[in-house]
């Protein structure tokens, strides 16, 4: 019979890796970044699979929750097409480097944080009782379905944005940014 870890450190460990990506994202989502083509492409693909595998299994679901991730891949796009909107754009020697709006992103990372935040405290922690079924609060919900269709929305259009940014001559009147 194998051994399994103690459920302490398990937990310990999921929320340290939670708390490790949650910051990484807060800290690509503010300042000066260098654009990385391979990180957009990968948004752009991996991004719509989910929403396409997501929304598969949703097909013997209620209609709602459907409808709640296109509103939110709906509502993603548009926030997705304000934020390059919002963006600043500079050309360098070094490549193409770009300024996400900060209010932005520190919006959408709060409703990922928040959301993340209320499903440990009302349904638990992962594995919090091994063995057993997973309860009802564990499935998806329309906000939850909500949430993961906004950020996919944003996420793919804004990495689609500075791909066909990244692909425009850089400005030649001097100052980096253009006008």
């Amino acid at each position: 019979m194998p051994q399994h870890p103690p459920l302490s450190i398990l937990t310990v460990a999921i929320v340290a890796l939670v708390a490790w990506r949650l910051y990484a994202r807060l800290r690509r989502n503010i300042g000066r970044q260098h654009f990385a083509a391979a990180r957009s492409w990968t948004t752009v693909v991996l991004f719509p699979v989910l929403v396409l595998l997501v929304s598969f299994g949703l097909k013997a679901q209620p209609a709602t929750l459907g409808l709640a991730l296109a509103g939110g891949a709906a509502a993603g796009v548009s926030l997705g097409v304000l934020g390059l909107g919002l963006t600043r754009f500079e050309f360098t020697a070094e490549g193409m480097y770009y300024v996400p709006s900060a209010h932005l992103g520190i919006a959408l990372s709060a409703l990922l944080i928040g959301r993340l935040l209320y499903r440990f405290f009302t349904v638990g922690f992962p594995g919090a009782a091994p063995g057993a079924a997973p309860p009802a609060a564990m499935h998806l919900t329309p906000l939850t379905l909500l949430l993961i269709g906004t950020l996919a929305g944003y996420y793919t259009t804004y990495a689609a944005g500075l791909l066909r940014r990244s692909r425009q001559a850089p400005p030649t009147h001097g100052t980096g940014i253009p006008a």
